[in-house]
């Protein structure tokens, strides 16, 4: 009775794509969401964390120190008790605990703070000569850190940013396990919780291919931005 029971509620192959499709858009828009707060966020908490650092152009030790530890604890903690942790913040920003909007706090926060290391790194990686260079001409330190530093760290915080990006598709699978939609719901509702293989492995299978999308695109953009890349592009 219990196998027969098991194989009825199997999803069958040609009810598949009306399963995964929807789930697969709600993922993108879940993480399309999280990922414009992360850049609005990430770029000038980045940029303002590097320039808190000794010798950067806002230099404040003390204040710098509180910024990264603050960013420190929120990229320690796994996105899965970040989420359970903060669920009374959750509940009273979005009125919900599930959902898309239930699983786009956590997401913002785990992504900010990754992301904002991200950037901070990058410009770390723009040559000084470059910084003197702008701040000689004239620039005032706004100028400075948008067109020297951001402008120079361009190809880094966008391979950085592809990263990010893959970091929220795993994410919002995660959040499928409080009900947030999207394709990690699905595979756990219907793949783990119903034992559908079927369901499983699809949801496997588009879970690869959007994660290689992603990263194909942002080598691509990569290349583009970087400029030696774009001279020899050029020449051809």
């Amino acid at each position: 009775m219990s196998g027969s029971l098991l194989a009825s509620s199997k999803v069958p192959l040609n009810e598949l794509p009306a399963l995964l499709f929807p789930a697969l858009l709600d993922t993108l828009i879940m993480v399309g969401i999280v990922m414009s707060i992360v850049v609005a966020v990430g770029i000038p908490v980045g940029a303002l964390i590097h320039n808190l650092a000794p010798g950067g152009l806002l230099e404040n030790p003390s204040l710098h120190t509180t910024l990264s530890w603050v960013i420190s604890i929120g990229r320690s903690l796994p996105f899965l008790i970040l989420m359970a942790a903060i669920m009374p913040v959750t509940r009273l920003i979005t009125g919900t605990n599930i959902g898309i909007a239930a699983a786009v706090v956590p997401m913002s926060l785990a992504g900010i703070a990754f992301f904002t290391r991200i950037v901070e790194n990058s410009l770390r990686s723009v040559p000084p000569a470059v910084v003197q260079v702008a701040r000689a001409s004239g620039g005032s330190r706004l100028q400075v850190i948008r067109s020297a530093q951001l402008g120079e760290a361009v190809p880094s915080i966008i391979g950085g940013l592809t990263i990010n990006i893959i970091a929220m598709i795993e994410y919002s699978a995660i959040a499928g396990t409080i009900g947030a939609g999207g394709i990690g719901y699905v595979a756990v509702t219907y793949g783990y919780q119903r034992f559908d293989q079927g369901v499983m492995l699809a949801t496997i299978v588009i879970l690869v291919i959007t994660v290689a999308v992603v990263q194909l695109t942002g080598d691509a953009l990569v290349r583009y931005t970087t400029p030696h890349q774009r001279a020899r592009a050029s020449v051809y």
